[in-house]
C-alpha cells in the first residue's frame, strides 16, 4: 500500500500557533493532485513534541477526511511512553488510518530488548499495520536489523521508515525481514540509493513543496527510467540542502509559507530559520523554477 513518493505533511500554523485547517486541506489537495502518493501527518515534520494530543488527534482526523481514500494514510503514533503511543495508534485506527507510523522511543534509551517489548505491545494492542521509525539522529537509539527482524514476525509489523542514511542497511534488512518488509526512506537525499539498495519508497520533507518533482522520480525509478530519475535528484540536491540546514521542520514550514500553506511559525523550541538559511531556501526554489 504505502510506497513511492510520499510526504511528511507539515501541520500548517497561523502566526500565532494555531493550527491553520484550512491551509492543511489546502496543502493535502495539491499533494494528491501533483501526485503524492502517500501521506503521513504528525511526525517529526508535522511538529508532533509540540502538539497536545488533542491537536494530534485532530490533525490525524482532518487528513484522513480531506483525503477521502484516494492516497493512504499513515498517521504518525510514536511517544517515549508505550502506554501514550498505545494510545496514539488505536486512536489513528479507529479514526481510518490506514498505518501508523511509530519512533522508537527518545530519551529513555531502552535497550534492543526493551525496543522489542515497547513494539509488541502496541502491536499487540492497536490491530493496525505498524512501520517503525528508525532515527537514531534525533531518537539516539538505533534498533538493530535483528531486533527489526523478531519485530517482523509480528502479523502488524509490517515495515521502516528508515532515516539512518545508512546504504548497506536496507540490504541487511531484505535478508532478515524478508522481501515483504516494506522499507521506505526517511532521508531525502538518498532516496534513490536507498530505493537502488531494495527500498520501496521515501516518506519526504522536500515533497511538502516540490511534490511532483518528487513524484516523477519515484515514476521514473519505477520505469526503469534511471537517466530521468537521476536527473530529477541531481535537480533536488540544493533544495534538499535548504531543507535541512537548520532543524526540521522549520526550513520547510517557510518554504511552505511562500506558498500560501500557513505561516512559517514553528512552535518553541525550535526558532525562526536565520535569514541567510531564508534566502538559501529561496534561491533554491528560484532554482527549480518556483519563485521569480
Amino acid at each position: 500500500m504505502f510506497h513511492g513518493s510520499l510526504v511528511a505533511l507539515v501541520t500548517p500554523m497561523r502566526a500565532d500557533g494555531s493550527i491553520d485547517e484550512d491551509a492543511y486541506a489546502r496543502l493535502i489537495e495539491w499533494q494528491i493532485a501533483e501526485g503524492t502518493q502517500g501521506l503521513v501527518p504528525v511526525g517529526t515534520t508535522g511538529e508532533s513534541p509540540t502538539l497536545t494530543h488533542d491537536e494530534h488527534k485532530r490533525v490525524v482526523e482532518l487528513a484522513i477526511k480531506t483525503a477521502k481514500g484516494r492516497v493512504p494514510i499513515m498517521a504518525g503514533a510514536g511517544s517515549n511512553s508505550t502506554a501514550e503511543a498505545i494510545g496514539l495508534a488505536q486512536h489513528a485506527r479507529k479514526a481510518g488510518a490506514d498505518a501508523v507510523l511509530v519512533v522508537t522511543p527518545y530519551y529513555n534509551k531502552p535497550t534492543q530488548e526493551g525496543l522489542y517489548r515497547h513494539y509488541i505491545a502496541i502491536a499487540d494492542a492497536a490491530d493496525i499495520p505498524i512501520y517503525i521509525y528508525n532515527i537514531p539522529g534525533r531518537s539516539v537509539i538505533d534498533m538493530s536489523v535483528e531486533t527489526m527482524a523478531r519485530l517482523a514476525e509480528h502479523k502488524n509489523i509490517v515495515g521502516v521508515k528508515d532515516a539512518t542514511a545508512n546504504l548497506t542497511r536496507p540490504l541487511h534488512t531484505t535478508r532478515a525481514c524478508g522481501t515483504g518488509f516494506i522499507q521506505l526512506s526517511g532521508e531525502d537525499h538518498t532516496a534513490l540509493a536507498f530505493l537502488a539498495s531494495g527500498g520501496h519508497g521515501c516518506i519526504s520533507v522536500t515533497a511538502n513543496i516540490t511534490p511532483r518533482l518528487c513524484a516523477e522520480m519515484h515514476a521514473a525509478w519505477g520505469q526503469g527510467e534511471l537517466r530521468k530519475a537521476m536527473e530529477i535528484q541531481s535537480r533536488l540536491v540544493p533544495l534538499h540542502d535548504a531543507m535541512f540546514a537548520e532543524s526540521n521542520p522549520g526550513p520547510v514550514k517557510y518554504a511552505a509559507s511562500l506558498f500560501g500553506y500557513g505561516s512559517a511559525f514553528c512552535r518553541l523550541p525550535l526558532a525562526p530559520i536565520s535569514e541567510i538559511n531564508a534566502a538559501k531556501m529561496r534561491a533554491a526554489l528560484a532554482g527549480l523554477g518556483l519563485l521569480d
